[in-house]
């Protein structure tokens, strides 16, 4: 009997690291979704340079977190600080050498993953959130010195606030509830992409000295679409992952209730902003629909598992309703120049997301909503103000108007994404 039981550990344990890790390849996946979201949604000439942060900034998330960002965020991780700064996995990898052997998984019955599944799984979640730093400073930021700030906030900002929340530190005390990231990821993502786009300034061209604004449309809206349902697609493994386990009834019934939320929330998403659109502007606007669904996404991230399909689509129809107005608004009113509509999508939707918690899971409080919104908002939007400002100082972080006039492509890379369209062809 004792060695029926060890023999389905072992299986619980490989099936639940197997999914894990799974899981962790769908968010992956996400990066292709925001090179082609972001990519269709700027013009053809820094078509390129926008990829080429994608990828970079994917490659920076990756080896910041496995240096210092993991230990930061989850093996040293105290209250508001980490009890100890240490560097590298090995300690990972020997406890994947032993026995079936984890930590901070959770439960009763942990350890059941492989830690190395929860490095992976969580390394993807901070490349999204640098992700979407990206798009909104597209067209008109110099190239290295977004990669040094991505440096910083992979390593450093972002597993901070992450502790606070899923390491276990102050706010989780408080009683914050965020399931996969709709404050952690995605409003943090959007605080440090609105303290670079306020030190960077609009796009030349973008704002008439009367204040109005000029329409600079994207150069692939099929592109932008693709990235939309790959992102769709790798949202699953973004909410469906962060239920940690389906090796035994209970969560494999939890899971296929997050799948099903996450989807329902995007699709309301998708009919609420596109409808919206259609009464304001008297247009289907294509662009609106694609936001719908990241807003109804990001809307449902804060909780996919205790409302109903019902209410998912409805909590997601709200984000599509609200990230129409929001990025309206940004442009008219506030001359906040975001290309893709990132802070909204991820900031105004992530507050959304966050305040929906409590009305449907009854152990999380509006009271701790507001202090994890507060406390996330506040402390990445400031730290990363001052980083920018420091590296504006030493490098600069504008292009000049002559670049920007002939395009990231050229003065960035030395390449065009497409030079069969070149004037000088």
């Amino acid at each position: 009997m004792e060695q029926l039981s060890g023999d389905i550990l072992q299986t619980k344990y490989a099936l639940d690291t197997f999914y894990f890790l799974v899981m962790g390849a769908f968010v992956m996946w996400m990066a292709a979704g925001f090179s082609m979201l972001e990519a269709g949604l700027v013009r053809s000439k820094n078509t390129a340079e926008i990829l080429t942060k994608n990828i970079v900034l994917y490659a920076i998330a990756c080896i910041m977190y496995m240096v210092v960002g993991y230990n930061i965020m989850y093996t040293n991780a105290a209250d508001i600080f980490p009890s100890a700064l240490t560097f590298g996995l090995g300690g990972a990898a020997a406890d994947d050498a032993g026995a079936a052997v984890a930590v901070l998984a959770g439960g009763e019955d942990a350890p059941y993953y492989s830690m190395l599944s929860d490095f992976f799984f969580q390394v993807v979640f901070v490349a999204t959130a640098m992700s979407i730093v990206s798009g909104a400073v597209a067209e008109r930021m110099k190239l290295w010195a977004f990669f040094v700030f991505a440096i910083i906030f992979t390593g450093f900002i972002y597993p901070l606030q992450g502790m606070w929340k899923w390491g276990g530190g102050f706010l989780d005390a408080a009683g914050f509830s965020d399931f996969a990231g709709s404050g952690v990821v995605h409003m943090a993502g959007a605080s440090a992409a609105l303290a670079a786009v306020i030190l960077l300034g609009a796009r030349k061209g973008k704002y008439n000295k009367d204040g109005s604004v000029n329409a600079i449309p994207g150069a692939n809206l099929p592109m932008a679409t693709l990235g939309t349902f790959i992102l769709w697609l790798g949202w699953f493994g973004f909410n469906g992952g962060s239920e940690l386990k389906v090796s035994d009834v209970a969560e494999a019934n939890a899971t296929a209730m997050v799948f099903v939320n996450t989807n329902m929330a995007a699709a309301g998403g998708v009919v609420a902003g596109l409808v919206f659109a259609r009464l304001w502007f008297g247009k289907a606007d294509l662009t609106m629909a694609l936001n719908g669904a990241l807003a109804g996404l990001v809307a449902i991230t804060a909780e996919p598992l205790t409302p109903s399909p019902e209410m998912a689509t409805l909590i997601g129809a709200i984000g599509g309703l609200i990230v129409v107005p929001s990025i309206v608004f940004m442009d008219r009113m506030f001359k906040i120049d975001d290309p893709v509509g990132a802070i909204s999508v991820h900031g105004v939707v992530g507050i959304w997301g966050l305040l929906a918690v409590p009305i449907t899971n009854n152990d999380a409080t509006l009271g701790a909503q507001l202090m994890g919104i507060g406390t996330i908002f506040v402390f990445v939007f400031v730290s990363s103000f001052v980083i920018w400002i420091a590296i504006k100082a030493i490098m600069g972080i504008r292009v000049s108007e002559e670049e920007e006039f002939e395009g990231l492509d050229v003065g960035e890379c030395g390449l065009e994404a497409y030079p069969e369209f070149s004037s000088s062809k």
